[in-house]
């Protein structure tokens, strides 16, 4: 269903306009909230030291930014759909600048739960307002190219938080690492307020009440498309973001037998090849569309390619080979076309609730990941040397991975979606 929004007549800015003041602003967010996400992979031997935290302890404490982060996104929605993307998202990064400059100087672990939580409800919006504003901004035929180099941004912020953080760390510690990201986003917050423009439509709307939005948002989950598409994107999001972020680092050490910088250089390729995999994400599904392939069949095979190197992880057939981690990383995200989808399937009124409708649960299930591997890898005594024990993470993996199969399986049953209501 398509929206009865028109645009006023003024011609659209050129596209180097709109990547400078759209674009750009926005992925400063989100180089900074994925940036954010996967820092604890690095610094969690200094976390856990520091603060004593067991392997569940270790993923409640990251786990606590997905938490928040997933509990805003329904309000987040209506909040983008009557205040638009940049008041929404140049306010709420405030609260992840608070929380950043809280961790540093946090010093047991309901502090350092809290202030991540609180840099968790600032970065909620980084894609969904991205996403909103791309929708508003670009042609409907570019969106999924579009979102793939936009999600690109926050691959080179997963980057930044493997090398690049590992040289920092030479020069100050973590609390001063996060003194300077509470002070970035700050800035990154005046310039999405200062420099993004707000869309003026030629018959705007009255902007929609509560009882309206909420209805809106009852629509949206009673919609078949919607609950075909959710439970893979769900569960591949949920596991591929818990591993990046978290326990990839950890397995690198007690799998692999890597030190610290041999382990910050494999997750620098890690996510290197995830940042590929966001380009290539939109690439191929630009190119093949415009061949006749639907983005559910695209989507489909390379789920289906990211479930094999999760096998091949979980079930420790190469410990020490990179191949598994760089075909994780390429197709990792190619379930983020799930967002493409609902935005073209709902009106774009209802472009911020969809996404965020779809975000809860994908950031929910995040939470419960990240925290339950840690809590099955508690399961099994350490190691002599500290470390978790080898069949710990296959079971962690591969709990999560047979979700995704069930997923996957249900997804593959074909299904007629009604069209959503206005």
């Amino acid at each position: 269903m398509t929206s009865t929004i028109t645009t006023a007549t003024a011609p659209p800015p050129g596209i180097v306009r709109l990547v400078a003041t759209v674009f750009l602003p926005f992925a400063g967010g989100y180089f900074l909230s994925y940036l954010f996400r996967s820092i604890n992979a690095i610094i969690a031997p200094q976390l856990v030291s520091e603060a004593g935290l067991s392997a569940g302890d270790l993923g409640l404490l990251t786990s606590a930014y997905f938490f928040a982060f997933a509990a805003f996104q329904i309000p987040l929605g209506m909040l983008l759909d009557r205040f638009g993307p940049r008041r929404v998202q140049a306010a709420f990064l405030l609260s992840a600048a608070l929380g950043a400059f809280l961790f540093s100087i946090g010093d047991s672990k309901i502090t350092l739960i809290m202030s991540r939580a609180m840099i968790g409800l600032g970065v909620a919006g980084g894609l969904m307002s991205s996403f909103k504003a791309i929708t508003i901004w670009f042609p409907e035929k570019r969106w999924p190219l579009v979102n793939g180099c936009f999600m690109a941004m926050g691959g080179l912020g997963a980057v930044s938080s493997t090398v690049p953080l590992e040289v920092a760390l030479h020069y100050t510690d973590w609390r001063g690492v996060f003194v300077g990201l509470s002070a970035a986003t700050v800035c990154v917050s005046a310039i999405i307020f200062l420099i993004v423009p707000e869309k003026k439509f030629a018959d705007a709307p009255r902007p929609p009440t509560l009882r309206e939005q909420l209805a809106g948002i009852g629509h949206i989950y009673t919609d078949r498309l919607f609950w075909r598409l959710a439970p893979i994107a769900v569960c591949a999001l949920a596991a591929n973001m818990a591993i990046q972020s978290l326990w990839a680092g950890p397995w690198l050490r007690d799998i692999a037998g890597y030190s610290r910088v041999a382990i910050a250089e494999h997750l620098f390729l890690l996510n290197a090849t995830m940042t590929v995999g966001f380009v290539a994400c939109g690439v191929v599904s630009d190119v093949l569309e415009r061949r006749g392939f639907s983005l559910n069949q695209i989507m489909g095979a390379a789920t289906l390619i990211f479930m094999g190197s999760q096998a091949v992880i979980a079930l420790l057939v190469d410990p020490t080979g990179l191949w598994p981690w760089i075909i994780f990383g390429l197709t990792m995200n190619f379930t983020v076309l799930a967002y493409t989808q609902l935005t073209r399937h709902f009106p774009i009124t209802y472009a911020g609730r969809a996404i965020t409708a779809l975000n809860v649960l994908a950031f929910g299930g995040v939470f419960f990941a990240q925290y339950a591997m840690g809590a099955i890898i508690d399961l099994w005594e350490l190691k002599p040397d500290g470390g978790y024990q080898d069949m710990a993470y296959t079971a962690a993996f591969g709990t999560f991975l047979l979700l995704q199969v069930a997923a996957f399986i249900w997804f593959l049953i074909p299904g007629k979606p009604k069209p959503p209501a206005d």
